[in-house]
């Protein structure tokens, strides 16, 4: 179903820009919306909405609750998702978490009942980490710096390729069978932070180690970098989670929609390291 017109919210972000990708291949119809993107789309400036919305059948979106600071999580979902089936859009793919409790005082899920009664076909994308945190995210620095110092003490995480958590939304989007469905998504084993360093070492011949440290202290090294408090605590708290394993089990979610395994951690790290990731 090629001719569906789409919408891609956060459309320059980790995943955004990687279904935007994906459905052009596909020769879909996009429009891709952001703060930065072809057209403008700010969660926060309701006067950006319609028209990125506008005109069309489908639309991806990232629930985005990791911000600082206290909001209406639920209520700015069931505000956009209401706004977008007003204006013709009949299928969500929306971007959450596969973290079901409370991290940091806030829930990573808290749209979800807004989007199963928004009136539009929906599916709900649950990702662990994303392997692309270690290489265009919140790790980067940590690993160009040699060190990675988390409160993740000897849990493990079936971190996930950005490429396959794009791959899965294209398909809902375009293809029948994915509505009302929760996919977890994970890659195909866990590993620890020891581990995943040891392996972009290899590849690199950086030297890089992982550090654990409490809880306490890392939000305290946070907030001396005038990271917020409230955002330190979430953070460090979504990093506990991997520490306590609650979703260290892989999945095999991507196997059954895509029909072929995830991508290996070490796939992604021989791939980002043979792009420069970690040159500078």
């Amino acid at each position: 179903m090629t001719d569906r017109k789409i919408v891609v919210l956060g459309g320059t972000g980790k995943t955004g820009r990687r279904v935007v990708n994906g459905l052009r291949e596909r020769g879909a119809k996009v429009r891709s919306a952001s703060r930065s993107g072809e057209v403008r789309f700010d969660w926060d400036d309701m006067g950006t909405w319609e028209p990125a919305l506008a005109g069309a059948d489908a639309a991806y979106l990232v629930d985005r609750q990791d911000k600082p600071g206290e909001w209406d999580a639920e209520a700015q979902i069931r505000d956009l998702t209401k706004h977008a089936v007003h204006l013709g859009v009949r299928r969500l793919v929306v971007l959450q978490a596969r973290v079901t409790d409370t991290v940091g005082g806030k829930s990573l899920i808290a749209g979800e009942r807004a989007v199963r009664e928004s009136g539009a076909e929906w599916t709900l994308l649950r990702p662990n980490w994303f392997a692309q945190n270690f290489d265009e995210g919140v790790l980067l620095d940590g690993v160009l710096a040699g060190e990675l110092a988390l409160p993740a003490g000897s849990g493990r995480e079936p971190f996930v390729d950005a490429e396959d958590i794009a791959a899965v939304a294209v398909t809902a989007l375009l293809e029948d069978g994915h509505g009302g469905q929760v996919h977890e998504l994970s890659g195909p084993r866990a590993l620890g932070f020891e581990e995943a360093v040891g392996e972009i070492a290899r590849a690199t011949g950086r030297t890089v180690r992982y550090t654990p440290v409490s809880h306490e202290d890392y939000v305290a090294e946070l907030v001396s970098y005038d990271v917020a408090e409230d955002y330190a605590v979430f953070v460090a708290d979504l990093v506990a989670t991997i520490r306590d394993g609650r979703n260290a089990t892989p999945t095999d979610t991507v196997q059954r929609v895509l029909g072929r395994p995830p991508r290996d951690f070490s796939e992604f790290v021989a791939r980002a390291a043979a792009n420069g990731a970690w040159n500078g």
